[in-house]
């Protein structure tokens, strides 16, 4: 069912923002349009300097927040040693004026923000790998997770660093609109529409010997395949690796085991099959490789919270914007 009414995005630019960070609400969501209107504004409405040697000139003030649907905070420059209690008062302000029901988002070291708001306090959130120990320290009631790229908790969404932000972006037009639109979306961005792995990929590791064997070639092999069992040993041996390596390596590599990473594909062809196909439930689960249309909903119950038939009821009938 096609929206009437676009849903207002607005990203509130702070002082010393990270431009890369601030046009990413406006280049994926922008996209989207008629979907989405993504407005951009300031506490004050005055221009903004970036954390590089430019401003940027922003349209609104925060009264904006107001009409906001979905509310996103992009990172800016600002002291690592920030106390537990620091949130300015235009600031808290401007974050008060978000109605019931609006969605918030933070990218990066945004999160401090909502963590100093008491937003996340309870919640399941992310940030930046390299401030997550610090982050943990300050805000001691948020449960930190920095091995993903982001986490989506209902109203509150945090997304881990820089690009991340496109990954939460592309989440919530999948969450709103399905796999389709969200997929064309990141066609037309040239971005990958789901990252494989999470934040663990990118932690500072020793460097590993120089080898030009990597597992992207099984994956590959893995995903045209996903109709049937796969195991390690069989993974292993299309690398031509021993089992201990190929395991080793695709740690390394994707940010988790392969079995892991086998089931969340798995979950991912069967959330498109489900949303594109009418095939019967069983026949999805066959075509996914979990055997038995009960195995597939315990996955996509762990997954994304709901049944297969309650996920094809939401997103099979969404429009794709032309």
């Amino acid at each position: 069912m096609t929206r009437t009414v676009a849903h207002r995005v607005v990203v509130l630019a702070l002082d010393g923002v990270y431009p890369f960070e601030l046009s990413i609400p406006s280049r994926i969501f922008g996209t989207a349009a008629p979907l989405y209107e993504v407005v951009t504004c300031s506490l004050d409405g005055a221009p903004v300097r970036t954390g590089y040697d430019f401003s940027v000139t922003v349209q609104h003030d925060a009264t904006v927040i107001d009409t906001a649907d979905t509310l996103v905070v992009p990172p800016f420059v600002c002291a690592p040693d920030a106390p537990r209690d620091w949130l300015p008062g235009p600031l808290a302000a401007a974050l008060g004026r978000l109605r019931p029901g609006a969605r918030i988002v933070s990218i990066c070291t945004a999160s401090y923000v909502l963590a100093a708001a008491g937003l996340l306090d309870g919640r399941r959130a992310t940030t930046h790998w390299n401030d997550a120990e610090h982050f943990q320290r300050t805000f001691p009631d948020v449960d930190v997770d920095a091995s993903v790229l982001f986490i989506d908790d209902g109203d509150v969404l945090t997304a881990a660093g820089a690009a991340s932000g496109i990954d939460v972006c592309l989440h919530l037009i999948r969450r709103d609109h399905g796999s389709a639109v969200a997929n064309r979306v990141a066609r037309l961005c040239v971005v990958p529409p789901w990252r494989e792995g999470g934040q663990a990929q990118f932690i500072d590791r020793p460097i590993p010997a120089p080898s030009t064997a990597t597992t992207a070639a099984t994956r590959q092999w893995a995903l045209s395949r996903l109709d049937r069992p796969i195991s390690l040993a069989e993974m292993a041996a299309h690398a031509q690796m021993s089992v201990r390596t190929f395991s080793r390596r695709f740690r390394e590599e994707v940010g988790m085991t392969s079995g892991q990473w086998l089931i969340r594909q798995r979950v991912e062809h069967a959330r498109r099959l489900l949303e594109t196909t009418d095939l019967p439930v069983d026949r999805v689960a066959a075509e996914a490789g979990f055997g038995t249309a009960a195995s597939m909903r315990q996955h996509l119950a762990g997954a994304i919270g709901v049944p297969p038939i309650a996920y094809r009821n939401t997103f099979r009938a969404t429009a794709v914007p032309a």
